[in-house]
């Protein structure tokens, strides 16, 4: 489970962010209107820092409009979670991917421009890369994507694709046999889930260039 180990202070004595719930106190305590949230990592902490709180807050007046899905075996996604998508312009063609935080949109991460990629590869490096970050931070997060292509290459821990290695797209392959490597030799306890475009929109991560 997340735990918030690093906490925004908007309003306190003094705003900013601070490692631990005993710090955050010192700055919220005994002042009035003090607002101020945790995370489970610094990277959201400080997106959040810069941002309008009302997002981060379950009925804030600006918060993200919640979906709501009326298919009981669809339902809602959870929004304590990272969404990841890719962007190729071209199939094959330069490839992009990143992800972000559901709740806030708050991108973690963005690899690419990559000269020649596919969006496959981008998807399946995308999901790998979520996995390893929250692995990294002991966070129990499930990862959407949109791609079922790429769910089934990270279960299978194996990819298949027709795009070749060659000296344009050596990088990208690097980083593929990497990911490949990592699922390997790792195990995590974080759900990979389909992202289900139908009932929920497009999903948080899209780069929006369709």
């Amino acid at each position: 489970m997340a735990k918030s180990k690093f906490f925004v202070v908007w309003k306190g004595k003094h705003p900013g962010i601070y490692e631990g719930w005993e710090d955050c106190k010192k700055q919220v305590l005994g002042f009035t209107g003090a607002l101020y949230k945790g995370f489970p990592t610094p990277e959201l902490a400080r997106s959040a820092l810069n941002d309008d709180p009302r997002k981060y807050m379950e009925k804030g007046l600006n918060a993200p409009k919640r979906v709501v899905c009326l298919n009981p075996l669809i339902g809602e996604p959870n929004a304590n979670s990272i969404c990841v998508d890719a962007a190729c312009s071209g199939n094959p063609g330069v490839l992009e991917y990143r992800g972000v935080d559901t709740r806030s949109g708050a991108e973690l991460f963005r690899m690419g421009p990559f000269p020649e990629g596919t969006v496959n590869l981008g998807e399946f490096l995308g999901i790998v890369h979520a996995l390893a970050y929250l692995k990294q931070r002991d966070i129990d997060w499930p990862v959407y994507s949109d791609s079922r292509t790429a769910i089934a290459w990270v279960r299978k821990k194996a990819i298949n694709t027709n795009l070749t290695c060659t000296v344009k797209n050596q990088k990208l392959f690097d980083l593929v046999d990497r990911a490949v490597k990592w699922i390997r030799e790792n195990n995590w306890p974080n759900k990979i889930l389909k992202w289900e475009t139908a009932y929920w929109g497009e999903i948080p991560a899209d780069f929006g260039r369709k």
